[in-house]
Order: structure tokens, then C-alpha cells, then sequence
């Protein structure tokens, strides 16, 4: 018998049916969503899809389908589910942030997706922000749709301190679309960035998730590390490829089909466990560091910066 979220999924209206891709609206008691994870630099989580179009082999929210007894690897990528969205009782929810708490919108999956130019949700929650003040907001995508809200950005940032953190892979358009099937070229996200710098928003490039043998050449990380300073990104970083079982059997299948000859180095990695073996986490993370430090990139954090001291958090 379906429980919980499960039995919302399977209730769900649909809302559109393409070829490739259903969606459905899914009944949300809350958008606000504490963090459980206290290593975390933020507090509160904001997701307003569950599933991604963008379908990157490697995404480690592909197990959120599970809660939904979706168990087919491709319901992530082809099931997506709009939450239900209530501008007034998100406002209430925001009265929950304390003054020096931050939020984090995109942390599982892309707000910035195919589907939000059809159900604009991402759009909707920030123009609830738009009429607050003294916020902490980062915002994290691979969607160079994102371009179409700077001006709502823009005032959000006049009363709030707002980052926006762009991932990009690689800079190889083959490597990415392999990788990253149904997402924006890197390009495109790079001249994204630079448009929001342009306008005076910060922003960050993530090179993620960073996966030996793939995309860790030196060469190619100084590659994103130079195009993220020519766009005008303040700051740069990057974490490496974390995978439990859910997305480590898609990644697999894409080894199997498409690097094969990568296949036993990757089992030997997560073997038993769900990161990389220690001394090749720990040289990754040299590596982001040296060519931080290369790029003049400040270390540290990116997200996210604190508001004007002068603004005080109200709801």
C-alpha cells in the first residue's frame, strides 16, 4: 500500500504529456525544507521540482524518485512533478528563517529545468523575495533560463544578498552532452554567468561533480577556471563525484556503454562506499584549490554572501 509522498505521486494530476516527458503537479505541505546536514553552508533547502529533465548521468538526486515507488532509472528524468505553489503560504513559511540563516534554492534538482518555463515555480518564488528583506539566497543551476529573471534578481538583490552558482562540467560540448544529456551547453552557461556579473549579481562557477579520468585534467579545470574569471565570476569550486546506489547503477550503465575501459576503475572507487577512495578525493580537492589559487579566486565558501548589515530580517 502507497504512503505518504508516494501516494500524492500517484494521485498526482497530470499537468502536461510530451513525447519524452509527463508532468504532474504534486501536493507540497511546505517548500521550506530545514537541512539535515549541519556540514552544510546553508540552512534551509528549496526544491520546486522533484525529478530533471537534464537527466546528468551522475546526479545524486536521482534516489528521491525512490520516496515516490518509482523505481525505474528513467522516471527520474521523465516523470517530473511541479509542487504545488502558494505565494501568501510560502511567505508565512519564510517567517521560520532566523536572521543569519541562509536558503538554498536548487540543491537537488535544477530549478532552472525544461519545466520551468512551463510552470515558471522558480519564477513565482522569487518574486515572493522580491517583496522581502534581508534574506540569504543562493541560487544553483546548470539552466541558462535563469538569464530571464535578472531584473527580478536585480531587485531581489537591492534588499537581500543573492548568489547565483553555475555548474559547468566541462567545457567539451560532447563530453557534456554525454554527461549531461538534456542540459544547457556549457557555453551557454558560461555566457549566462557572464550576463548576471555584468549586471552586478555574484556569481560562482562550480566545476561538479569533479570525476577522475573524465573531466579532472589540469587543462581542462583551468579551461572552466579561465572562462569563469573572463565571465566575471567573483568566486570558483567544485566537489567531487558522490554516489550512492541509486545513481552509481545509471553512471555504470553510462561506463558500460560509453567508457568501458573506465568500468573497473570505477568499481574499485565506490567499492563498499559512496565517495571516492580518500587519496583521490583528497587530490581533487587540491587540485580545485591550486587552480583556484592560479585564477586569483578568493577560497573558501561560495555561498552565500551575507546581506547589507543595515537590512534586517522581517517576515
Amino acid at each position: 500500500m502507497l504512503r505518504g509522498i508516494a501516494k500524492f505521486a500517484a494521485n498526482a494530476p497530470v499537468l502536461e504529456a510530451k513525447a519524452r516527458v509527463d508532468y504532474f503537479e504534486l501536493a507540497a505541505r511546505s517548500l521550506l525544507n530545514r537541512c539535515a546536514n549541519a556540514n552544510m553552508p546553508f540552512s534551509w533547502t528549496i526544491n520546486p521540482y522533484r525529478g530533471c529533465e537534464f537527466a546528468c548521468r551522475y546526479c545524486y538526486a536521482r534516489a528521491t524518485h525512490e520516496f515516490l515507488e518509482l523505481h525505474d532509472p528513467k522516471d527520474f528524468e521523465t516523470k517530473i512533478y511541479a509542487k504545488s505553489f502558494h505565494a501568501p503560504a510560502f511567505a508565512r513559511e519564510l517567517a521560520k528563517v532566523g536572521a543569519r540563516e541562509s536558503i538554498a534554492l536548487g540543491t537537488a534538482t535544477d530549478p532552472y529545468q525544461p519545466a520551468e518555463r512551463r510552470y515558471g515555480l522558480t519564477r513565482r518564488i522569487l518574486e515572493v523575495f522580491a517583496r522581502r528583506t534581508g534574506y540569504q539566497l543562493s541560487i544553483t543551476t546548470k539552466g541558462d533560463l535563469i538569464t530571464r529573471d535578472i531584473d527580478l534578481l536585480d531587485e531581489i538583490r537591492q534588499r537581500n544578498a543573492v548568489s547565483v552558482n553555475m555548474t559547468v562540467t566541462t567545457l567539451d560540448a560532447a563530453l557534456a552532452r554525454a554527461l549531461e544529456p538534456m542540459a544547457p551547453r556549457p557555453d551557454l552557461r558560461i555566457a549566462a554567468v557572464a550576463r548576471l556579473a555584468a549586471r552586478g549579481l555574484h556569481t560562482s562557477v562550480f566545476v561538479s561533480p569533479l570525476m577522475p579520468r573524465i573531466n579532472d585534467g589540469r587543462a581542462a579545470v583551468e579551461a572552466i577556471a579561465r572562462a569563469a574569471r573572463d565571465a566575471g565570476a567573483q568566486r570558483f569550486g567544485g566537489r567531487v563525484l558522490y554516489l550512492d546506489p541509486v545513481p552509481r547503477a545509471t553512471f555504470f550503465r553510462y561506463l558500460r556503454e560509453e567508457r568501458p575501459e573506465l568500468l573497473r576503475f570505477y568499481q574499485d572507487q565506490f567499492a563498499f562506499r559512496t565517495g571516492l577512495r580518500p587519496e583521490e578525493t583528497e587530490r581533487l580537492k587540491g587540485l580545485v584549490d591550486e587552480v583556484r589559487a592560479r585564477f586569483q579566486f578568493p577560497a573558501g565558501a561560495v555561498l552565500p554572501v551575507e546581506p547589507p548589515p543595515q537590512l534586517a530580517l522581517f517576515a
